[in-house]
């Protein structure tokens, strides 16, 4: 009998089924050997010597392996193919005392019949650099977060802690804050031509650009006015006409980046709830008749590398769903970000045939969505681009000249499966020849406001730690997770917003330990990380020169110098029904909320109620905006339990015009607009986010 250890039971399920009778597959539930909880575990006198035990509440679960592997024939060690797995490998090895000096390593990308029997025909070493790479992130972290955070917990408060990674995402926050509370708005105008092609009569819009062929640039109401007494008057005609061919190509396959951002911006979902329903697509599905499989390749992941195999699955399904039109003449091949492990694939499909409407019926509303979102960005990838003919148009009205584009799709290459809305909402413009007169419609003038940046959302953070090189793959989920849990910042409209207590660790980090908090030399020890894995550094001469070079250093200078910080509470005009006392304004995990000051003595809480100002079409009460336990937003009327309405999307001012009814926001590509929530009536209207034009 041979035994295969994986780390989780679903896992543990699906391999079962592809290895004979001969094979006992257990599950040891992730890690069991591990620096200890309670104290920093690693020996600063004696080459930082880390002090591993085994996790308190695991010791059962250890022994079962360790009797289970000595009945065995053989021991293979099947964790995921990631540095991580590579530490879960070597410590159950050295537990269960096996030769690690002979093949015991297994390693999959899918979790399918053919990639773990062929898995099993060839197991390796284990790997000493990958090893060596995932102790030094834990001791670089365990050094970091265990000594600064008694520090935070002695002159802030406790519950607080610091990281690498999770100080640097605040820092990152702050600063956006900060820019965006400084950001002085200036006033800017716009003129656009209503214009018409005689002929024709298709009309068209063409933007003012150059003065005397000179960029023209409108800083107020009356630079405007000027040139539209100046211009309402001349002749328009059509100068230079430009045609080419733009292309659009597909996006890359997922990363594990990509995919939360994309699972961000298009599904609503969190960083934590795409890597848990990715999971599970991973580990196993049924799709009838007991055929459990992963659906998708392993998920933690920063290449966008794809098997040759797989592509010519990809290129078969396509040239029979679409035509051979739909196939570029070379194989795609995608650019990884620099440091990306190329020896792993991007996440795609385990098989081509198991298309989204095939296995619906099998997954759940939201497996599905994530699966769909997999599956088409795959396909996308290995189909052609989409071609547009594009015209660029000059329109001459005297000594202003204008401008127009206009395009028209004419090969819909990988759009013939991803339908993207044209962010520009360019437009084919009315057939034109240079020298052409054209009728003036109207002038229309613009005004506008320069912005600030946005605040970072759950997907911009993401794309922003990772172009930096800022963690991995594995570290931004939690890391998103820790950064609210700790209050350093709340997420309100799903944007970041840092609290006074996020920028006063910024402040002291920044202050004390600027190395740690410095965004290029983070991403500096991210690489050196890196080769380490690769066997171009050794980890102990990287945990000394950060240890050793100034974080020791470091640390007794803020032990000495870093004096207590009192962060006032801030109370509400609201009083404790209990004891009388006024609320105060408290930090979760799903944004402010207000709680008694006499805590533990009085536990009593209240959501902070944020009215819509609009009535329930039901009572008439009052809809406000409320969290779920799993902290969705939705809206419901303040009568409750009186009153159940409720409802997902935002409601909006306006009555539908057509029915009466309550209408909704919602957001379709990066265009919103409402729509009647009364399913039989299906009116929709846009709803513009800039300023509306302002008319002379």
């Amino acid at each position: 009998m041979n035994l295969v250890i994986v780390e989780s039971p679903t896992k543990a399920r699906t391999i079962s089924k592809f290895l004979s009778r001969n094979y006992k597959v257990l599950a040891s539930n992730g890690h069991l050997i591990d620096l200890p909880r309670s104290k920093l575990g690693v020996d600063l006198d004696n080459g930082f010597d880390p002090q591993y035990i085994t996790i308190r509440g695991k010791g059962k679960l250890l022994k079962e392996l360790k009797d289970a592997g000595k009945k065995a024939d053989r021991v293979y060690l099947a964790a995921d193919p990631d540095r991580e797995g590579e530490a879960i490998c070597r410590h159950i090895g050295q537990a269960l005392k096996l030769d690690l000096e002979k093949p015991c390593r297994v390693e999959f990308h899918e979790i399918t019949k053919t990639a773990v029997k062929e898995a099993f025909a060839s197991p390796r070493l284990i790997n000493q650099n990958m090893f060596d790479a995932q102790q030094a992130r834990r001791i670089l972290d365990r050094l970091v977060g265990y000594k600064i955070s008694p520090l935070l917990w002695n002159k802030i408060r406790g519950g607080l802690s610091a990281g690498r990674v999770q100080s640097v995402a605040v820092r990152l926050i702050c600063e956006r804050e900060t820019e965006i509370n400084n950001f002085v708005k200036e006033e800017y105008w716009t003129i656009d031509a209503l214009l018409e092609e005689p002929e024709s009569k298709g009309r068209f819009i063409a933007a003012l650009d150059r003065y005397k062929n000179k960029k023209i640039a409108l800083k107020q109401k009356a630079d405007a006015e000027a040139i539209i007494t100046a211009v309402k008057d001349e002749a328009f005609s059509v100068g230079q006409i430009t045609r080419s061919h733009r292309k659009r190509r597909p996006g890359a396959p997922f990363t594990t980046s990509s995919l939360q951002q994309e699972a961000a911006n298009r599904l609503g979902f969190t960083s934590r709830k795409t890597m848990i329903i990715a999971q599970q697509l991973y580990e196993g599905i049924n799709v009838g008749e007991n055929d459990i499989a992963g659906l998708i390749t392993y998920i933690r992941t920063d290449a966008t590398r794809v098997s040759a195999q797989a592509q010519e699955e990809a290129r078969n399904l396509i040239e029979a769903k679409y035509g051979k039109d739909y196939l570029p003449e070379k194989l795609p091949q995608y650019k990884s970000r620099k440091g990306a492990q190329e020896a792993h694939e991007a996440i795609r499909p385990t098989s081509i045939r198991l298309e989204p409407e095939i296995i619906k019926q099998y997954l759940t509303r939201d497996q599905n969505r994530l699966y769909r979102l997999v599956w088409e960005r795959f396909i996308a990838s290995q189909m052609s681009p989409a071609v547009y003919d594009q015209v660029r148009v000059k329109v001459v009205a005297g000594d202003y000249q204008f401008k127009a584009t206009g395009s028209t799709l004419i090969s819909p290459g990988f759009l013939a499966l991803i339908r993207i809305e044209e962010e520009n909402g360019e437009r084919a413009l009315p057939p034109l020849t240079e020298g052409q007169e054209l009728k003036l419609a109207e002038l229309l003038p613009d005004q506008h406001f320069t912005q600030p940046p946005p605040r970072f959302n759950e997907a911009s953070l993401i794309k922003t730690l990772e172009e930096k090189g800022i963690g991995r793959p594995s570290t931004y989920s939690p890391t998103i997770e820790t950064i609210q849990g700790r209050g350093y910042v709340v997420k309100e409209n799903k944007s970041f917003i840092p609290t006074e207590l996020g920028f006063v660790i910024v402040e002291l980090m920044l202050n004390y330990f600027p190395e740690v908090i410095d965004i290029d030399f983070t991403a500096r020890l991210e690489q050196q990380l890196d080769d380490i894995e690769e066997g171009k550094l050794k980890w102990l001469q990287v945990i000394t020169d950060f240890y050793e070079g100034y974080f020791k250093a470091r640390l007794a200078v803020a032990e000495e110098k870093i004096e207590k910080v009192e962060i006032a509470p801030e109370y509400s005009d609201e009083v404790c029904p209990n004891c009388g006392k006024n609320l105060q304004y408290k930090h979760g995990r799903f944004g402010r909320f207000l709680a008694c000051p006499s805590y533990p003595d009085c536990k009593f809480t209240k959501k902070i109620v944020k009215s819509t100002g609009i009535r329930c079409p039901v009572d008439g009460g009052m809809i406000i905006e409320q969290r779920s336990k799993k902290g969705r937003v939705f809206y419901s009327c303040a009568n409750y339990p009186g009153c159940d309405f409720s409802l997902w999307k935002k409601p909006v001012q306006e009555p539908c015009p057509k029915c009466g009814s309550l209408m909704t926001e919602n957001w379709k590509a990066r265009n919103r607009y409402a729509r009647c929530s009364n399913k039989g009536c299906g009116y929709e209207k846009a709803l513009f986010t800039k300023q509306s034009p302002v008319g002379l």
